[in-house]
């Protein structure tokens, strides 16, 4: 624990504590962490936020644990500028700079001098990234025609994936595990999340995830114990975690907004509520206003540049849940309902009342992955594929997505949609880091949708998002 102990250190002076909190093995519920926006906190159900478990224990044989990735400073993942302070600290030394998936390439790459490891974990401290390699799976709909790494894998049997990990709190929200769902899939050994089987379910997959990151990410020679992953998963299980304070509209759940982890706890969640295609189970009608947790009381309350910035995080809420866009060409949408046009809102996707994921498993295709993103997405490999039937079809991608799980043609791009709070602590955003910032966020929407946000309505919605 000393290794991880360090960076909780970190945090705790940057968000007002002591060391002595550190040093006693627990953070208390609701330790406030700070962020570029606020103040971030984390909820346990068991009464604190224990440093002593599994969770943060070295159980392979690289130095990491599950906090090597997952920091509750940074939403219990990690941020970008986050990785690169433990960068300049440690001189690349941080358990977290391991050349088995934290370097851009685990071959031709020198990581004896700092130089050498600067470049060689140049993804992980700009924008968050973890490779992932993955093989092709057995009987793909497609072959690998090319891969252009820009720094060295380029093999086409297993490919390598550039990818954020996600976060370890909030998990009684998850309709599917990891971006690609591969910890949730039949393929795997894994199960589907679904109503009736959850939460039984996600738990299981839960485990099953723990341990795969302990064989994989910490090389351990050993799976945990049956008991180490059920600490592991009963640790995770138990938080809550959301932005609390911004800087300028101040609490965010004084009066009456519902801002914070202490209301995340309370939310309630099934597999299914508030899905718009008629998945609910208990056949409840879409309702579009998915997020309610600031309203103009809470605006009245305060005054001068705090009531300013809190009528912008409700008109940013107001976008989110009402703004029209009109949704074509997403994979495991429009195709999947026939409908090449599908007159929706941010809450189409991003279903499930003040929480933003999809309620249900929907990995969608939206072009982020797209060798002609909006974003910048210069930095990432470009595969080729060729669909082996039905005309030989040839799609260019920087990640197939959970094609690479399925092996289905139709799914290559496809991800799923992560849970949106506490998103003011974990930037870079998307799959592979490609928006720097939550502006970024909306700029690509903005154009990828036509939806003709004006500056003002961007600022809107990058306000509320911060304060999730």
């Amino acid at each position: 624990m000393l290794k991880f102990r360090v960076w909780i250190l970190g945090a705790l002076v940057l968000g007002g504590g002591t060391i002595a909190l550190a040093d006693s093995g627990f953070l208390p519920n609701l330790f406030p962490f700070q962020n570029p926006t606020g103040k971030l906190q984390t909820f346990s159900t068991t009464g604190k936020v224990d440093l002593t478990g599994p969770f943060f224990q070295d159980l392979g044989e690289n130095g990491r644990t599950c906090a090597s990735c997952h920091q509750p400073g940074e939403a219990w993942t990690v941020s970008a500028a986050g990785v690169a302070q433990r960068f300049e600290a440690t001189q690349g030394m941080d358990p977290i700079f391991r050349t088995n998936d934290g370097s851009n390439c685990d071959h031709s790459i020198d990581v004896s001098t700092v130089e050498g490891r600067r470049q060689a974990y140049s993804l992980l401290t700009s924008r968050g990234l973890i490779r992932i390699a993955l093989p092709i799976p057995d009987k793909a709909e497609f072959e690998v025609v090319s891969v252009s790494n820009p720094y060295g894998c380029n093999e086409t049997s297993t490919l390598s994936m550039y990818r954020r990990p996600l976060p370890s709190a909030n998990l009684r929200f998850l309709s599917t595990l990891m971006w690609d769902g591969r910890e949730s899939s039949a393929q795997t050994g894994t199960t589907p999340i679904a109503f009736p089987t959850n939460p039984q379910d996600l738990l299981a997959n839960l485990r099953h995830q723990s341990m795969d990151a302990t064989l994989g990410h910490a090389q351990a020679k050993k799976s945990p114990s049956p008991e180490q992953q059920q600490q592991i998963v009963a640790f995770e299980m138990a938080l809550s975690t959301a932005q609390d304070l911004d800087t300028v509209a101040g609490s965010l759940e004084a009066n009456t907004a519902s801002g914070g982890p202490t209301a995340v706890v309370n939310q309630p969640f099934y597999i299914g509520i508030n899905d718009p295609l008629g998945l609910n189970p208990f056949n409840t009608p879409f309702n579009p206003v998915a997020f309610t947790l600031y309203n103009d009381t809470w605006v009245n309350a305060a005054s001068g540049a705090a009531r300013a910035q809190r009528a912008s995080i409700v008109r940013g809420q107001t976008l989110f849940n009402s703004r029209p866009i009109n949704i074509t060409g997403v994979g495991g949408l429009n195709d999947a309902t026939g409908l090449p046009l599908i007159k929706g809102t941010c809450t189409t996707c991003h279903d499930s009342p003040n929480v933003g994921n999809h309620s249900v498993s929907a990995p969608l295709n939206i072009g982020v992955s797209d060798v002609n993103s909006p974003l910048d997405v210069k930095y990432l490999p470009v595969i080729t594929l060729r669909q082996k039937k039905g005309g030989n079809a040839v799609i260019s991608t920087t990640d197939p997505g959970r094609a690479l799980i399925t092996g289905k043609w139709a799914d290559i791009g496809k991800l799923k949609g992560p849970v949106l709070r506490a998103l003011a602590a974990r930037a870079p955003y998307f799959h592979n880091g490609s928006a720097p910032a939550l502006k970024d966020v909306i700029d690509f929407y903005n154009v990828r949708f036509s939806m003709g946000l004006t500056d003002a309505e961007k600022a809107d919605l990058v306000a509320f998002l911060n304060a999730l």
